[in-house]
């Protein structure tokens, strides 16, 4: 059989790859003008989603059904192409990116997912041999650490959905798959930056991504949705919906962008997250919950009790005391967990404190509000039984581009606690004042003596979270 010819994208690839430059600090093209708005998180998403507007998005679409929207403007195609492609290569791998960690190499045979990967370093020709040889789909993963407007875009959507936003880019030959049928448990936005590509959408979905099998084509029976998504178009489907896609033959390559946010955010998972102190809290208010357990249950040996009742009555309990507001659901782990993993600002002018220190006659504003939360729980410097509640000011200016979605984080507390401030459960209410107003004079803040206002204020302004007006 002979040899297939390399395609033009890929010649001049290869040609260029004999004269990489060397190590740079970031992957730079000259973009074209943005297509979308910056403005704030609500412009951003908008402009993304444009001519869909957002309430009807959130009511039609959201976690019910996939939305196609096709934009053949070529502004837009330009801008699209800019945030990826097919000769970034050369500059992304002088970066020194590992297999596996930063890129895979793969390719769907018979219905089965097959990695391609070396080990070690990735060099750019052993990925175009594999693109065009192999028919293999390079798999690029989290861009955002080394595109600024990938950075730019998905640091305000995490901004707009409270919730982590990551990104992948596949670059797929013509007449060829990466990845078998498949769904995923996060919702889902596809980008199409170069070329074409045809999505298989099935029914049924897996609801809101429940286990479920889709080994067997028998059992995911026909597409419900064949779309041909073209440079410009973006397609959203929810988590749960099982998909695979193709580059069409005759089509030179498919890159494309998904990005993905909504993982682990369901009411369960809040939930699980506020039960423990809600618990606590309830205990200290129901003596009920303070009475043991019958000898020998965990035995197995009841001897007529109805365990399931006797729960399900506190967990009743604790459910009146809550919308009486008698507890105070406590959200954590989820807070701690957004806060510590989401991108830095993209804006890091920012990031020192304002030359002037507030005084107790100024009027004060918070920076950054969406790159922080608030939360209330047990301090750890207490060793007694009695451990007070305290307040944490948690925030994401010193988190590292770098590592973002990667799990290079630790998870020790002290980490965590590093990136914010910890105040007495007095400061709540003055916290709140500062969060929710436009601008706040010093003086007017809800706390007791002159003094633990320009506590509070300086130390906002220290951590760079408040500016003076």
């Amino acid at each position: 059989m002979p040899k297939r010819s390399k395609s033009k994208t890929a010649q001049r690839l290869a040609s260029d790859d004999q004269r990489l430059p060397p190590k740079q600090s970031r992957v730079k093209h000259s973009s074209p003008p943005s297509s979308l708005c910056f403005h704030s998180p609500v412009s951003l998403f908008e402009s993304l989603i444009q001519p869909m507007g957002t309430e009807q998005f959130f009511q039609e679409y959201w976690e019910k059904k996939p939305l196609h929207l096709q934009r053949s403007d070529s502004s837009r195609v330009s801008y699209f192409k800019s945030l990826f492609q097919l000769s970034d290569l050369q500059n992304l791998c002088s970066r020194g990116l590992d297999y596996y960690r930063d890129i895979n190499v793969v390719r769907c045979i018979s219905g089965k997912k097959k990695l391609l990967n070396k080990e070690g370093r990735v060099k750019s020709s052993v990925l175009l041999k594999n693109l065009v040889q192999n028919k293999a789909t390079i798999q690029i993963h989290q861009p955002q650490r080394f595109k600024d407007e990938l950075w730019k875009i998905q640091e305000k959507l995490e901004c707009f959905f409270g919730a982590l936003v990551g990104s992948n880019i596949y670059i797929t030959p013509q007449d060829s798959q990466g990845l078998p049928v498949h769904y995923d448990d996060v919702e889902v936005f596809i980008l199409q930056l170069e070329g074409e590509k045809r999505w298989l959408l099935y029914s049924p979905t897996v609801p809101l991504a429940a286990e479920y099998s889709v080994e067997s084509e028998e059992r995911i029976g026909r597409p419900t949705h064949d779309i041909i998504l073209k440079a410009g178009d973006l397609l959203y489907f929810p988590r749960g919906i099982i998909h695979q896609a193709s580059t069409p033959a005759g089509v030179d390559h498919s890159t494309h962008l998904t990005l993905s946010t909504y993982q682990r955010m369901s009411w369960g998972d809040l939930l699980m997250d506020i039960l423990p102190s809600l618990l606590s809290d309830g205990s200290s208010n129901d003596i009920s919950l303070r009475e043991g357990i019958p000898r020998r249950l965990l035995l197995g040996i009841s001897e007529g009790l109805d365990t399931r009742r006797r729960l399900a009555s506190a967990l009743r309990c604790l459910a009146g005391q809550m919308e009486s507001e008698m507890l105070e659901a406590r959200s954590t782990n989820l807070k701690r967990d957004f806060i510590m993993n989401r991108l830095p600002p993209y804006n890091q002018q920012l990031l020192t404190p304002s030359e002037k220190i507030p005084v107790l006659k100024d009027t004060v504003c918070l920076r950054y509000k969406d790159h922080m939360v608030i939360t209330v729980e047990p301090s750890r410097e207490r060793s007694d039984e009695a451990t007070e509640l305290v307040v944490f000011v948690l925030h994401s200016l010193k988190n590292q581009r770098e590592t973002h979605m990667m799990g290079d984080i630790g998870e020790g507390h002290d980490h965590i606690v590093s990136r914010g401030l910890q105040f007495p459960l007095s400061h709540l209410q003055a916290i709140r004042q500062l969060q929710q107003a436009d601008h706040l004079a010093v003086a007017q803040l809800q706390l007791p003596t002159e003094e633990a206002k320009l506590n509070l204020v300086i130390a906002l302004w220290s951590e760079s979270l408040l500016d003076v007006l």
